[in-house]
């Protein structure tokens, strides 16, 4: 077990290689096949925006229980050719307003089969654990076939970005899954819930959080009227304490420790927005349940598009108010609870489920929280789908969205 922070992590990369050896990169084969996971590293963010790792005991991964299972599909991505270009296209598109035309290469790569629905399942149980302890009641064991590994290294007291480090035992395959919002609404709380709650309202709201007169804004963006400035929207999610920059090192920092694997990405609620906007930036497999809409905030991140998502597919249901982008006014549940929950429109495809025409159930944010989507909808067969002869519904991508249309984005400079 070891615990470092990213100043000092680079020594131990070593370490971890020889702990973990890799293998050559797998041949690609037409059929799908089935990886088994196994708990590898807790993974938290400090006070001071520092990534802390920890390795899962051995003995809690040899005590005789097997791993679950996932099936696999063949997709292609699109990458560029390098993090650092990425970045560079980035804060150029930030600071100057200029684009880059990256030269993004095409990609095979081994993805999560999201057309099977015990795929889609066991997935989403590993976004419910990015949320507590292994101790915890509502630590899911996905059957007889889990690992109940000890919590170390899942600091209690840390206030940031939280998660898992699942892999297959070849180190193949590796599963980030990153937490959402910890928050009295639809959640336990907890010491992330200030930074959750400030990076919730900086990406999914139009201007700043700002709901009417009575709100303080998190950001300085908001000109009066429906003005908002643009510019300023950029700059004020190019802060590096924020968490699209911290999962990026996260992820880069994964592919130090496993490098010839395939990492793929999940999460649920903000959560499975930056696994979104990871999957975009480095072209790898992502799934997010439940996110609110994340296209408005991969423009404002500045964030350079490939010519295709379609390796990030999103699951979620109509009676999520969230999901849906209608948690918003000033007497919403999330308005109420301090949140201003305003996109809807998404990237990559999704996966929706229509739990109010098929279910009839009321929106409510209630439904949000990811115990309800696995206990309600994923755990059995979906009716609408089977009729069809399929396991889920089609992955469709978003066509002629609109959010925010009330707004004037622009350049509105301060008096």
């Amino acid at each position: 077990m070891f615990r470092t922070t990213l100043t000092a992590l680079f020594p131990l990369f070593g370490f971890l290689a020889r702990l973990y050896p890799q293998e050559q990169p797998h041949s690609f084969k037409c059929e799908p096949t089935r990886l088994q996971f196994e708990l590898r590293h807790h993974h938290a963010v400090s006070h001071d925006a520092h990534i802390l790792f920890t390795d899962a005991p051995t003995t809690a991964l040899t005590q005789g229980h097997e791993p679950h299972t996932i099936t696999t599909r063949r997709l292609s991505a699109f990458r560029p050719p390098s993090f650092g270009a990425h970045e560079a296209a980035r804060i150029r598109s930030i600071r100057h307003a200029q684009s880059t035309d990256l030269p993004w290469y095409e990609t095979e790569i081994v993805g999560p089969d999201v057309e099977h629905r015990e795929t889609l399942l066991e997935l989403a149980k590993m976004t419910n654990n990015a949320y507590v302890t292994p101790d915890d009641a509502a630590w899911y064991t996905l059957g007889d076939d889990w690992n109940n590994p000890y919590p170390f290294g899942w600091e209690p007291d840390a206030d940031g970005m939280r998660g898992y480090v699942f892999a297959t035992p070849d180190n193949a395959t590796v599963v980030l899954s990153i937490k959402g919002t910890s928050t009295a609404i639809w959640g336990s709380g907890g010491p992330t819930g200030k930074k959750d709650k400030l990076n919730d309202n900086l990406l999914f709201s139009c201007c700043c959080a700002r709901i009417d007169w009575t709100w303080t804004t998190v950001c300085g963006c908001y000109r009066g009227g429906w003005n908002c400035d643009q510019t300023c929207l950029g700059q004020a999610l190019a802060k590096e304490n924020l968490f699209y920059p911290i999962g990026a090192n996260l992820y880069n920092n994964l592919t130090y420790m496993y490098p010839t694997a395939n990492i793929w990405i999940i999460g649920h609620s903000l959560g499975a927005a930056l696994a979104s906007l990871l999957g975009v930036t480095f072209g790898v497999p992502a799934v997010a349940f439940e996110s609110p809409g994340d296209r408005l905030a991969a423009k404002r991140l500045h964030l350079p598009l490939p010519p295709s998502t379609h390796h990030v597919t999103h699951v979620y249901h109509t009676a999520d108010p969230i999901a849906m982008g209608t948690c918003n006014g000033i007497l919403s549940s999330c308005a109420l609870g301090g949140y201003a929950m305003e996109t809807k429109c998404r990237l990559g495809r999704s996966i929706v489920y229509d739990t109010v025409s098929n279910l009839s159930w009321a929106v409510d944010i209630r439904t949000h929280g990811i115990v309800s989507v696995i206990n309600n909808i994923l755990s059995k067969p979906w009716q609408a789908s089977s009729e069809a002869g399929r396991e889920v519904p089609s992955a469709k991508a978003d066509v002629d969205c609109v959010e925010c249309f009330s707004w004037e984005f622009g350049d509105f400079p301060t008096g």
